[in-house]
């Protein structure tokens, strides 16, 4: 027996695949390695390019250890660990016991670090403006507030759970 498709299902199923899509195209841009150049060049900083997403994760979300590091980053957690050691080198960050657990190593942004995601940050404004200029008010606040909604969504799960 074939099960009955409701059109309310046929329109989620295709506003789902329209969705991903949406999210496939933002995360792609958001990776590609000109985009960072563009906003180190944009924020006036001199920064490797590698070092760059990891420098604004640690200081977003830090004090972080370098595996939790590395899957938010999707690269390998030896690969992380080298570049953070480059961070500390050059007082972006430091390395502290881990709050939970002494025996892990988090990093987190120092003064100097800060200064650089702090210009980041500017950097960020301006070019975010400049693709919002056309939107109404109400459109960048209602994508913002799904925006954060999705995000707390799909980090839980399906099952709600962390």
């Amino acid at each position: 027996m074939s099960k009955k498709i409701n059109v309310q299902d046929t329109h989620m199923s295709e506003q789902l695949r329209a969705l991903h899509g949406a999210l496939l195209t933002v995360v792609s841009v958001m990776n590609r390695p000109q985009r960072d150049e563009a906003m180190v060049r944009e924020a006036g900083i001199s920064l490797d390019r590698a070092l760059f997403p990891l420098l604004v994760g640690i200081e977003r979300v830090g004090p972080i250890g370098v595996v939790e590091l590395a899957d938010r980053v999707g690269r390998d957690y030896t690969t992380v660990s080298r570049q953070v050691a480059k961070l500390e080198s050059l007082g972006l960050v430091e390395r502290q016991g881990g709050v939970h657990d002494r025996r892990v190593r988090e990093a987190i942004v120092t003064p100097k670090g800060k200064v650089m995601t702090d210009a980041v940050d500017a950097a960020r404004e301006r070019l975010g403006r400049a693709i919002f200029a056309k939107w109404e008010q109400q459109d960048f606040e209602e994508l913002v507030r799904l925006l954060q909604k999705f995000a707390v969504d799909i980090e839980a799960g399906p099952a709600g759970e962390r």
